[in-house]
């Protein structure tokens, strides 16, 4: 009898021992990085497990749920929204999220991913849909950030933080592609009318100013080759006035080889100008050659006495008697 007092102790030290060690793994609980637990005591939510290890008791406590703490990704797919100008478009895109309390997230929603699905679509819808087709085309960062700010405040009730919304795809039917097409090659080469009207525009416009400025420069080199004519002639006029008031002088003074001197220098110059006419072909000479002649020694008479060589005032006498040779014209 006492030796199956003793078998029945040895059964009932095991069963405690198997008891005892149960419960120790019933108690630690690890929690990975990046995950959180919840505890529950009868069902009752009471607390949360960081990462590590974590103690409850066995047989009374349990683990709620096993929440994902890290950044996550969800893809939303592709879906029909109708736009302000009734154009139908096929969009979808990609959502990020992070829980930021576990027990908010297990506790004041069901199904999670599920839910954040459903608003973020249903919100793609509405404010895409209130958008033209063009706006909805050329504000995609507009629109990904009036998505994010409406779901994330959806959200937060929930201990999620959205992240990040981006709208990945915007595909209008093939048609109005066709048609957008046209309106955009329309549209470029109305742009390259312009610029062409434009450029032969700027063209004209240079190119008249070129003309005028040449125009203008022509005009001062004629003004200025007019006034320098004009003050040619002046100064020419000038000294034929001043000969001419030398040669009354002289004839008012009795002095004849100046007279000659003037009408043979008009002489020899009228001569010049003959020979330089193109009509004239043939010249017979001479001309009245004796009264040159006289005329040049008339010049000579002149010459003396500018150096001296003359007489004094008899030879001048002498020379104011004489008869002046003026060159005759035949008639």
């Amino acid at each position: 009898m006492f030796p199956g007092f003793l078998e029945g102790f040895s059964v009932f030290v095991l069963v405690l021992l198997a008891l005892a060690i149960i419960t120790l793994f019933k108690a630690i609980t690890t929690v990975p990085q990046g995950y959180e637990y919840t505890v529950e005591r009868f069902g009752r939510y009471i607390k949360t497990l960081g990462p590590g290890l974590g103690i409850i008791l066995p047989f009374i406590d349990r683990i709620g749920s096993r929440m994902n703490m890290m950044e996550q990704v969800l893809e939303v797919p592709s879906q029909e929204v109708i736009t302000k100008d009734n154009a139908m478009v096929q969009v979808d895109g990609v959502a990020f999220f992070q829980v930021l309390d576990a027990a908010k997230a297990t506790y004041e929603v069901n199904r999670l991913e599920n839910a954040i699905l459903n608003i973020t679509m249903t919100n793609i819808r509405t404010v895409m849909g209130s958008m033209d087709l063009d706006n909805l085309l050329s504000q995609r960062d507009e629109i990904n950030h009036a998505i994010l700010g409406v779901v994330d405040q959806a959200t937060s009730p929930w201990g999620v933080k959205m992240t990040r919304i981006d709208i990945k795809d915007i595909n209008p039917p093939r048609d109005l592609v066709d048609s957008m097409a046209r309106q955009m090659k329309a549209e470029r080469d109305k742009r390259a009318a312009i610029l062409e009207a434009q450029g032969a525009r700027e063209s004209a416009i240079l190119k008249a100013e070129g003309e005028k400025q040449a125009i203008v420069l022509d005009a001062e080199g004629r003004r200025e080759a007019a006034f320098r004519d004009a003050e040619a002639r002046e100064r020419a006029a000038e000294a034929e006035a001043n000969a001419t008031r030398m040669v009354s002088v002289a004839i008012a003074e009795g002095d004849v080889q100046a007279v000659n001197y003037f009408v043979a220098n008009n002489y020899i110059k009228a001569l010049e100008g003959i020979a330089k006419s193109p009509n004239q072909k043939l010249l017979m000479l001479p001309l009245e050659a004796s009264s040159v002649i006289g005329s040049i020694a008339g010049v000579a008479e002149i010459a003396k006495e500018a150096f001296g060589l003359g007489g004094g005032g008899a030879q001048r006498t002498g020379s104011a008697q004489r008869k002046p040779t003026v060159p005759r014209v035949k008639q």
